[in-house]
C-alpha cells in the first residue's frame, strides 16, 4: 500500500471512530494548528503528515503505530483512565462511571454485553442500604481509604446520598442501553463473601445493620428477577410506562466470566478488560474486540436465556442465589 493511500486509511479511520456530530476537519484543524485547507490536502493524501502530527493523532485518538502503519503485530493498545490519576475514592470512581455513560448516551445505537464473573455494579444502585454497604466496604477494605480506618459500617450513621445519586444517574445510563449479560450461580458469591467477612469480623455495628444489608441484597435480586420476566430494564416500582432498554440475561452453568463489558455504539466495538477489582482498561482494537464479541456470542449459544422466557430457570436460579443471600443472616 502506497504512503497516500495510507494516509488516507488512517484518516478515515479517525472518521470513523468519531461522534456523528464532531467534524473531523474542525477537530484536526485545532489538533495540528493548521488552516483547512492543509487539513483537506493531508486527508487527501497529497501532503504527508510529520512524525510531530502524527504523534499528536496517536496521543488524540488513542492509536498504536502498528494499528497506524497496518503492522501484523501480536500488540494491541489498551486505555487506562487512572494511568496518571488513581481513583481516591469510591465517588471518585462512581464520577469516572458517570462520564462513561455520558459518553454512551452520544450514540444513536448502542449495546452492551457482560460477561459476569460477580453481579454488575449497576445493580447495586436500586436500594440505599445495598449501595451503602458496597460503597463502605470498597472504601474502606479495596481503596483503604485511611478515612475508615477503625469504622464500623452502620445504616444510620453512614452518610450514602452522593453515592446513592450518583448510583442512580449510572441506572438512567445503563437502563438506556440494550444489554446481554451472562451469569453463573456463582456471580453472587463476591457480594456474600464481602457481607460475611464483615459480619464475622464485627464490622457491622448492629445486628440490624446486617441484616438491613441482606435484605436490600434480596431486594435487588427480586427486583432482577422481574426485569428479567419482562425482557427490560426499569427502577423499582416503575411501570410499563417506566420500561427501557431490552435486557437478555442467561446462565452458563460451566462458565464463570471476568466481568469483561463489550460495547458497540454507532457500528464501533469497544471491548472493557476488568483488572485489581474496579479498574478497567479498554480497547477500540477491531481484531480484539472481534475476538471478545464472537467468544461471548459462543458463550450465550451454550447458555440458557431466563428473560422473558425459561420460567422454570429463571426461578430456579433467583431462588437459589436469594437463599444463598439469607443465610448470612444466621
Amino acid at each position: 500500500m502506497t504512503e497516500s493511500n495510507l494516509q488516507k486509511e488512517l484518516f478515515a479511520y479517525i472518521k470513523d471512530g468519531l461522534p456523528a456530530h464532531i467534524s473531523l476537519v474542525d477537530t484536526l484543524a485545532e489538533l495540528l494548528d493548521i488552516s483547512y485547507d492543509s487539513v483537506y490536502r493531508r486527508i487527501r493524501g497529497e501532503k504527508p503528515i510529520t512524525l510531530d502530527e502524527l504523534k499528536l493523532l496517536c496521543e488524540k485518538f488513542n492509536l498504536s503505530l502498528d494499528q497506524v502503519l497496518q503492522l501484523n503485530s501480536n500488540k494491541i493498545l489498551f486505555t487506562d483512565p487512572e494511568a496518571n490519576d488513581d481513583v481516591k475514592d469510591f465517588k471518585h470512581y462512581l464520577e469516572g462511571l458517570v462520564q462513561v455513560f455520558d459518553q454512551f448516551k452520544q450514540a444513536k445505537k448502542s449495546e452492551m454485553l457482560y460477561l459476569s464473573k460477580d453481579v454488575p455494579v449497576f445493580h447495586f444502585f436500586y436500594f440505599k442500604e445495598l449501595t451503602a454497604f458496597k460503597a463502605f466496604f470498597w472504601d474502606k477494605s479495596i481503596l483503604n481509604n485511611p478515612a475508615y480506618d477503625g469504622k464500623a459500617f452502620s445504616i444510620k450513621h453512614y452518610d450514602v446520598a452522593a453515592a446513592f445519586t450518583m448510583g442512580q444517574k449510572i441506572l438512567q445510563g445503563y437502563n438506556d442501553i440494550p444489554s446481554s449479560e451472562l451469569w453463573n450461580y456463582e456471580s453472587i458469591n463476591s457480594t456474600i463473601l464481602q457481607i460475611e467477612y464483615y459480619r464475622d469480623a464485627g464490622i457491622f455495628e448492629t445486628k440490624e445493620d446486617l441484616y438491613a444489608v441482606v435484605d436490600s441484597c434480596d431486594a435487588m435480586l427480586q427486583h432482577l428477577q422481574k426485569q428479567a420476566e419482562k425482557g427490560v430494564k426499569f427502577l423499582p416500582g416503575a411501570g410499563e410506562a417506566g420500561y427501557k432498554a431490552k435486557l437478555k440475561l442467561y446462565i452458563n452453568e460451566i462458565i464463570l466470566g471476568n466481568n469483561s463489558i463489550m460495547v458497540e455504539l454507532d457500528g464501533q466495538r469497544i471491548s472493557f478488560i476488568n483488572y485489581i477489582v474496579l479498574k478497567y482498561i479498554s480497547t477500540a482494537d477491531k481484531k480484539f474486540t472481534a475476538k471478545t464479541f464472537d467468544n461471548f456470542n459462543n458463550l450465550v449459544s451454550r447458555s440458557v436465556m431466563i428473560s422473558g422466557t425459561g420460567e422454570k430457570e429463571r426461578v430456579k436460579f433467583f431462588k437459589t442465589l436469594r437463599d444463598k443471600v439469607q443465610a448470612c443472616k444466621k
